[in-house]
């Protein structure tokens, strides 16, 4: 199991950085060779269910996940997350926290991944691959990128 964490500064309050880090679909418009669908109706809250689709046509592999804590902020209060993966490859968990500090904000994205038959001396690369591929999709996320890079 490989754990990843990742922390940003925003220069915007919690409740304008929540909905960019909770677009699920904007997500896959920071990952290379992902599309997200997702299965539940609106509105996002515990339950939500989506899946990443990560691969090239019909070479590739299904990533679904289930909100299973949902937490907004409200008041100047702090939003919390948290994400069951669910697949046949990956396994784990995400917890992605949004919490005012001074005019701004920092979101707390952390991460754990099984990844089906990869052995543990494995995990340093998998958690540097993590880092790389979460932080650039949290960057592009909290910049409010919406196109594939």
């Amino acid at each position: 199991m490989a754990v990843i964490r990742i922390t940003r500064a925003v220069p915007r309050p919690a409740e304008e950085v929540w909905p960019r880090v909770t677009d699920w679909p904007a997500h896959a418009a920071q990952v290379p060779l992902t599309s997200i669908t997702v299965v539940t109706p609106s509105p996002a809250g515990v339950g939500t269910v989506f899946v990443a689709r990560t691969g090239l046509g019909r070479v590739g592999f299904d990533d679904p996940m289930e909100v299973v804590r949902w937490e907004p902020p409200v008041e100047g209060g702090t939003g919390r997350l948290r994400l069951e993966k669910r697949g046949r490859v990956i396994r784990g968990w995400a917890e992605i926290e949004v919490r005012p500090e001074g005019s701004g904000s920092v979101v707390v994205w952390v991460e754990e991944l099984r990844i089906r038959l990869l052995p543990r001396p494995f995990d340093p690369l998998v958690r540097r691959v993590g880092r790389l591929v979460f932080g650039r999709a949290l960057d592009g996320l909290l910049a409010g990128r919406t196109g594939k890079r």
